[in-house]
């Protein structure tokens, strides 16, 4: 079952599809469909995606497909009851969207994080399904895992993780570091990827996930 937004967005993609065989930018979503902004449109999309309404090719950047009409059937029947052909991939064109910039994080000792208001414009193409966020890396102790001081980082919300996933883990309600989530025993490690710096041991009630790593971005000056 679609929600009315979900089903408003595709039967617009749809419609588009079949009319040009190239879909509206994010732009051209989000303002048909009077949302606020792009992150909204995204969200949407991964929606449709989850529900196997549309499917993301593989190495094509920003390219869809719709896999199922609005009404839910297939496409190849949509396509017949409209006497066209089959619908081409959908190629969203070259959008950018803007996710919270959260604040600064920690790849070395915690600091204070996730306090920002500011908006972090990235490539689309970039981000997967869920909610994101993005994090200006502080400090070199995930050096080894190519995330130097400086980049930034982008999250899926998440507040579990698999052991090995480098993710966001909030200290004591405090303070942020980005490490690799392991266990040990009854303790939960956090390890740098820097031979320099120490594994950090907690209880796991002191220890709370905040997301995982989706993407870097790194900017030369």
């Amino acid at each position: 079952m679609l929600t009315a937004k979900q089903r408003e967005l595709l039967t617009y993609i749809d419609d588009r599809l079949r009319a040009t065989g190239v879909s509206p930018s994010f732009d051209e979503m989000r303002a048909a469909l009077d949302l606020k902004s792009k992150s909204g449109v995204h969200r949407l999309i991964s929606a449709l995606e989850e529900r196997q309404f549309i499917r993301r090719l593989p190495n094509r950047a920003r390219a869809l497909e719709v896999m199922r009409s609005p009404d839910g059937g297939g496409v190849a029947a949509a396509a017949h009851q409209a006497g066209s052909a089959m619908p081409r991939p959908v190629v969203v064109a070259n959008d950018t969207m803007e996710i919270p910039m959260a604040g600064r994080i920690a790849a070395g000792t915690p600091i204070e994080a996730l306090q920002g208001n500011d908006s972090f414009a990235v490539p689309a193409a970039l981000l997967g399904p869920g909610e994101h966020y993005a994090l200006e890396v502080s400090g070199d102790s995930m050096v080894e895992e190519g995330i130097l001081d400086g980049d930034y980082v982008l999250i899926r919300k998440s507040d579990t993780a698999r052991e090995g996933e480098i993710v966001v883990a909030l200290i004591d309600d405090e303070e942020a570091t980005l490490k690799t989530f392991r266990r040990e025993g009854s303790m939960i490690r956090l390890d740098p990827a820097n031979r320099a710096y120490e594994p950090q041991r907690y209880e796991p009630r002191r220890v709370k996930v905040q997301g995982k790593l989706a993407g870097l971005i790194r900017r030369y000056h």
